[in-house]
């Protein structure tokens, strides 16, 4: 039986009040209209956002292109862009708890995760700044006597930044401080549902020091504010995180103008159990893999794929650990899975447990929504006897669902996890390091975690192959990703390659 947190009623709550920040300024929108956002735990409103249109796109488009044309930031030395940063770390770690807690309420996420979140948004902050000074070029003197090559790398321009729900505030973090440091201006669109931690980095970044126009922060849907964000031609770069279908949208619109696309999108992440495993190790890993932040993760570890011989057992234990995890009240700091972001998602991933078992999965733990009175939540799930062909095994359910595929050879066991669309992340589990490392180089995702699941750190890149999107955030050239290149090619003296004089 799982733990249940029942949700305790926000008595007495204030709900907050956000503007939207264009040009240095708190304004409204162009329309005048309101966006409520209600806490998917508690079910009740906790924060209203001025409604961005297209015409507040364009006046925000409008204010990052003058800031970053006209404007100090692009000119700055990287000291000094570099201690503004630094300071805008130390600002968001004072108001870690606020911020945390507004990603709290407005996600679901429980409480404890989302400090987490702020700790490691920190440190990125701070790892952009210092990668901020480490920007350079590159000089050639070996072309010759009459031949200097200097190759410059300069701030690609207006970068439109378009983030998702599942975690507001850290993957804003993974983007625009790099952008920043390599001296771009932005204009950023959180998700509708989740914005409230966003704008309140804008109040953050105007106090450290960042010039009017460089950020400029807009709620608002994607078909109003995110639309005019990809195609307008004043900006030089996109920076989406998503789903799939959206990334494709966002690469068709980028083309029109033919902008540099950042994509991070979706994963459908294997964990490879071998039959030498530590099996205490990996079911911890398992359970956390597919129920951290309610599944509701591009990197969720949604498909087990174990050896035939174990099946049973690690079936059995992972479904034993599952009901020990305690679900419920984001706000309890013992809440480990939250609440699911909307009713329409819960049940998305209601039908695909259905789905999975008119198709002859077995439900081994969970599988149905909670009813704990207030929000809405899914019971942690796993479905045994899952073949490679399901819906479930090869689509991103993006829930508290843990699917179990088994293989016989490490022939198979690639196989299955490469044959799906996806390739973000995977996870690969035996004591003989050899058979980590070959799997790790075959399986096509963007990172490989060996004996271990969903671990980071902001010096290492992170992205995926195919569907799962296009380039990298995080890593010692992260910072880079936001430049263009320049050559300067210098001749001293005079010309002696003459070509109409001879």
């Amino acid at each position: 039986m799982t733990v249940l947190m029942r949700p305790q009623a926000l008595d007495n709550f204030k709900v907050r009040e956000f503007q939207m920040l264009i040009d240095g300024k708190w304004t409204d929108g162009a329309e005048g209209g309101v966006i409520e956002r209600k806490s998917p735990g508690h079910g009740v409103v906790v924060s209203r956002y001025q409604a961005g249109t297209k015409a507040d796109a364009e006046r925000a488009i409008r204010a990052a292109r003058n800031a970053f044309d006209n404007g100090p930031w692009s000119r700055m030395t990287g000291a000094e862009r570099s201690n503004i940063l630094l300071k805008a770390a130390d600002l968001i770690a004072a108001r870690s708890d606020e911020l945390a807690y507004l990603d709290c309420i407005e996600s679901g996420k429980p409480i404890s995760q989302a400090k987490g979140e702020l700790g490691g948004a920190v440190d990125i902050w701070r790892y952009a700044a210092a990668l901020g000074r480490d920007l350079h070029g590159e000089s050639y003197n070996t072309l010759g006597d009459g031949t200097l090559g200097v190759v410059l790398r300069e701030a690609i321009g207006v970068i439109s930044i378009i983030t998702p729900w599942n975690f507001p505030f850290l993957i804003v973090s993974q983007k625009l401080p790099f952008a920043l440091a390599a001296g771009c201006t932005a204009v950023v669109k959180p998700s509708e549902l989740t914005s409230g931690s966003t704008l309140v980095l804008g109040e953050i970044l105007m106090e450290a020091g960042v010039p009017a126009g460089v950020v400029n922060i807009l709620a608002g849907t994607g078909a109003e504010v995110g639309a005019p964000m990809t195609t307008h031609p004043d900006v030089d770069m996109v920076s989406f995180t998503g789903s799939t279908l959206v990334g494709k949208l966002t690469m068709a619109n980028a083309a029109q103008t033919l902008k540099k696309v950042s994509l991070e999108l979706g994963g459908k992440n294997p964990q490879i159990v071998f039959p030498d495993a530590n099996l205490d190790d990996f079911i911890d890993a398992a359970v956390f893999g597919a129920y951290f932040n309610a599944g509701e993760c591009c990197n969720a570890g949604s498909r087990l794929i174990v050896h035939r011989d174990i099946a049973d057992e690690v079936t059995q234990r992972v479904a034993a650990l599952s009901a020990k995890v305690r679900v419920g009240d984001p706000l309890d700091p013992q809440t480990k899975v939250g609440a699911i972001i909307t009713p329409e998602h819960l049940a998305k991933i209601d039908t695909y447990v259905r789905n999975a078992a008119s198709a002859g999965a077995a439900v081994s733990h969970g599988g149905t929504p909670l009813d704990l009175g207030l929000g809405q939540y899914m019971s942690p799930t796993i479905l045994s006897a899952v073949q490679p062909d399901m819906a479930v095994a090869r689509e991103e359910v993006f829930g508290p669902v843990l699917s179990v595929l088994t293989f016989e050879t490490m022939e198979d066991a690639i196989r299955i996890a490469n044959s799906i669309d996806y390739g973000l992340s995977a996870g690969v589990w035996s004591r003989d390091f050899d058979t980590c490392l070959t799997v790790g180089r075959r399986v096509r995702a963007g990172t490989i975690w060996m004996n271990t699941f969903m671990d980071g750190a902001a010096e290492l890149p992170f992205g995926g192959y195919r569907q799962s999107g296009l380039g990298r955030e995080l890593g010692r050239h992260a910072v880079e990703d936001y430049t263009e290149t320049k050559t300067l090619n210098m001749h001293m003296g005079r010309r002696t390659l003459l070509w109409a004089s001879n």
